[in-house]
């Protein structure tokens, strides 16, 4: 089976005439032209992005997923392919009702009759995974039902063999695969791909992004019902909303588009440095606008996450981009690791203000965030900028961000919309309130030492004075000398940290009385 779905890959290959993006390599031009001689009825006038694009396409829904997470990985590929494959859309046609019903009954062991009052036979949406169609709870709860496709499974994992097997040989074949990494590309997009095959983890973090949007103006995430959920199945409440695509319906019901679009970039921001946890496959099929304006967020198998450091360092290189601080970038890329301690800073910060300096006061119809992008990554490499894979899914959703922005309102200023939240955050994170919220988080563990510390300095003091005899008297005092030296510096510093959690206290006493 693997042979002939290799068989495929090569013709399909061979059909698009992707063998000039592999043969490339010297070495192997002969080959290349002897291909062309004995393949002359291909058509490779259209460009090779629109070529691998269609290959994409041809070879079916897992390629599909993988040339759209390809797409986001500028600084791999070239501009022009990664424009092509954005193109790529994921959708299949859907599978028979009866499978459906099948996986439904198998998961529960009981009828599907008995789960729900009301099921609609016709999905509402079809996709490589699953798909979903709408249903009634016995209680009459609306609720969207989604569908794992039966064998999806066994289908991804021959695909992801056969990508990497691919992937090898394209390592061995092209001479710039070394810097490309199609192995840990490929191995990047399985784990995504393995995570969107449980859909209660896809549940999970649908109730995690609920829960930290809870009281949220600008955002709806729907509610879960967990006891409707398993591996092959999660049934959520249905949404009522209008696709963000739809920007003239959106108009037409008296919404403000301007004001989306900045809400829209808030929602971003809040979720990557407040929470460290985003959606990251906001594409416009999995966005909705509800009557009152706010988003509708759907399909939570791919989610990001960032680390307290990771959102300081990103934080710190916007807030220094948006002041035009660019010796401050080039410092936090130094500091973070994400470049060679031994980086010039002078020549570093130049190069970053060639290339940034040109889009600030732009509205964002005037940016080329494609050609600021490939710009900034060939300096990334003359420098040897390190890629950091936790940051490959916030680069992808920040793509996604810009292209919502830039249709809702092509004059929207993604600067001065960003820089407040950050400024604000940057705020939170090293004035007052930090220290509140640190000392409230250490107030356990000090409140579980403090008690112990007479007994340690006792327990201390008792060693000294059962230290036995040394045979030289002068090493003897000279030990002496140094346990009662730092027993008074343990004596100190144990006085000041009593003093500090008192001033702690008091302060977190204030603030939460007035």
């Amino acid at each position: 089976m693997r042979l002939l779905r290799l068989f495929k890959i090569l013709r399909i290959a061979l059909r698009f005439s992707l063998d000039e993006l592999i043969l490339s390599h010297t070495r192997l031009r002969p080959l290349q032209r002897v291909l062309n001689r004995l393949l002359f009825w291909r058509d490779s006038s259209t460009s090779r992005g629109e070529r691998l694009r269609l290959a994409f396409e041809a070879l079916g829904p897992i390629f599909v997923k993988f040339g759209q997470m390809l797409s986001t990985r500028r600084d791999l590929i070239p501009l022009d392919i990664a424009d092509q494959l954005a193109r790529l859309q994921d959708r299949v046609p859907p599978f028979p009702y009866a499978q459906v019903v099948s996986t439904i009954e198998t998961a529960f062991g009981q009828p599907i009759a008995s789960l729900f009052s009301q099921f609609d036979e016709t999905p509402v949406a079809s996709a490589s995974v699953a798909q979903v169609h709408f249903a009634h709870l016995p209680n009459g709860a609306p609720v969207a039902v989604k569908v794992l496709r039966p064998g999806i499974g066994s289908i991804i994992e021959k695909d992801l063999a056969l990508l990497d097997t691919g992937a090898w040989l394209f390592s061995k074949l092209w001479h710039e695969a070394r810097r490309l990494k199609p192995r840990e590309i490929v191995a990047e997009f399985a784990r995504h791909t393995h995570g969107e095959l449980d859909l209660m983890l896809e549940a999970a973090n649908c109730s995690q992004l609920k829960r930290n949007f809870a009281d949220s103006t600008l955002l709806l995430i729907p509610d879960v019902h967990w006891d409707w959920c398993r591996e092959q199945v999660m049934v959520m409440e249905r949404m009522h909303g209008t696709p963000i695509s739809q920007i003239e319906q959106l108009r037409a019901q008296g919404l403000d588009i301007p004001k989306l679009a900045r809400d829209g970039v808030e929602i971003f921001f809040t979720q990557v440095f407040r929470d460290g946890f985003f959606h990251a496959d906001m594409h416009p099929g999995n966005i909705q606008v509800a009557a009152d304006g706010r988003y509708i967020a759907l399909d939570f198998g791919i989610v990001g996450t960032l680390d307290d450091i990771d959102k300081e360092y990103l934080a710190r290189n916007f807030l220094a981009f948006f002041r035009r601080d660019y010796r401050e970038v080039a410092k936090a890329h130094v500091e973070s690791g994400w470049v060679p301690k031994d980086t010039p800073i002078p020549e570093f910060e130049t190069a970053i203000r060639a290339i940034c300096e040109p889009i600030f006061d732009k509205p964002l119809k005037e940016i080329s965030f494609g050609r600021t992008l490939l710009a900034l990554f060939q300096m990334a490499r003359r420098f040897g900028v390190i890629i950091q894979p936790q940051l490959i899914m916030l680069q992808k959703t920040l793509l996604n961000i810009e292209g919502l922005g830039r249709d809702l309102d092509p004059e929207l200023d993604l600067w001065k919309t960003a820089r407040p939240f950050l400024e604000r955050w940057m705020s939170e994170q090293l004035g007052w309130r930090s220290v509140m919220r640190n000392v409230r988080a250490e107030l356990p563990f000090w409140g579980k030492i403090l008690p112990q510390i007479p007994r340690l300095m006792h327990h201390q003091l008792q060693r000294a004075h059962d230290t036995p005899l040394q045979p030289e008297l002068s090493a003897l005092i000279e030990s002496q000398r140094r346990q009662h030296s730092a027993l008074k510096w343990i004596a100190v510093a144990l006085l000041v940290l009593v003093l500090l959690q008192a001033a702690a206290a008091y302060l977190y006493w204030m603030a939460a009385h007035g």
